[in-house]
């Protein structure tokens, strides 16, 4: 049995994830802890008993679930599970810095605050209102692609996360968003739903926020992975630390090939992945991409008995 370690991204976020990790094991507890003082505030008030509103702004939804699944990965750590048992780590977005993390490349307080950075900068990179994302359900990337460039009319519109066979979303300037979940749905998408984000991510409109994690970038350690990273930008193993650099900044406005990332790891011979963090968004994704791979979600205690007990 080969498998991944997968890490979810953002729209994964509930009031109290993690909540009872932490009360089942201290290492998990501690994590919240690290996150809290690398931000200089208590974090995980909001994410256990705060405002869903507040929770979803991109700049606490960032490290709130890099946190959530980092102490499900202490959780398993404790349990004797190490982040060597998988061949690789790989993570939607956001998640390929919790995947980072888990692998030892980066500490949880240094991803803690680029994750912040990250949420903020990606905030303010696009006045709110002017950027939009949808997802167009029943077309494929080269369809979806296609779209973009026809609704794009001179604005900004790109084929930002490749998710699945069935589901592809576009980002940019909203008019072109607007432009292109209609265009979409007469070339047969079977539904186009705008997405209820605050910025345009994963596309040119997110430069100026590349600019900034390109400088916060520069100034962290990053350690080699002790399992290779399925990066997003070019969907295959990779654990050169410079490289790793180069390709989270590359990353703010490149596409999140998640459909070609999974395709990687099952022609390298993984057959499950266990999606550690917050819900099991990946995890359908997975099973759209390739049946073979059977999908585990760890995000409670219960989850992690779970796995022991599948393991045993």
């Amino acid at each position: 049995m080969t498998r991944a370690f997968v890490f979810p991204g953002q729209g994964a976020q509930t009031i109290g994830m993690g909540k009872a990790l932490a009360e089942a094991y201290p290492a998990a507890r501690a994590v919240f802890d690290e996150v809290d003082e690398a931000l200089g505030e208590k974090l995980s008030d909001l994410i256990w008993d705060g405002d869903i509103a507040d929770l979803t702004l991109t700049q606490n939804a960032q490290p709130a679930l890099m946190a959530t699944s980092m102490a499900a990965m202490r959780a398993l750590e404790a349990e004797g599970v190490a982040v060597t048992d998988a061949a690789f780590v790989a993570g939607h977005s956001l998640g390929e810095y919790s995947a980072l993390a888990a692998a030892g490349a980066l500490s949880v307080a240094d991803t803690a605050r680029l994750l912040r950075t990250r949420g903020q900068a990606m905030q303010s990179a696009v006045p709110v209102g002017e950027g939009a994302m949808a997802a167009i359900l029943g077309l494929d990337l080269d369809a979806v692609r296609s779209v973009a460039e026809e609704a794009a009319q001179g604005e900004v519109c790109q084929a930002a996360n490749d998710n699945d066979p069935t589901q592809v979303v576009v980002s940019g300037s909203k008019a072109a968003v607007e432009r292109a979940a209609e265009i979409a749905k007469e070339k047969g998408a079977k539904r186009a739903v705008m997405l209820p984000v605050s910025a345009p991510f994963h596309c040119a409109l997110m430069q100026p926020a590349a600019d900034v994690m390109a400088e916060a970038l520069a100034s962290v350690s990053i350690k080699a992975p002790s399992v290779p990273l399925v990066a997003n930008v070019c969907a295959e193993a990779v654990a050169d630390p410079d490289l790793i650099r180069q390709l989270l900044v590359e990353q703010v406005t490149g596409s999140v090939r998640w459909r070609e990332s999974v395709q990687y790891m099952a022609a390298q011979g993984v057959t499950e992945t266990w999606e550690i963090g917050a819900g099991k968004a990946l995890s359908g994704m997975i099973r759209k991409i390739d049946r073979d791979i059977a999908g585990k979600a760890v995000g409670t205690p219960e989850d992690v008995q779970k796995v022991l007990e599948a393991e045993s």
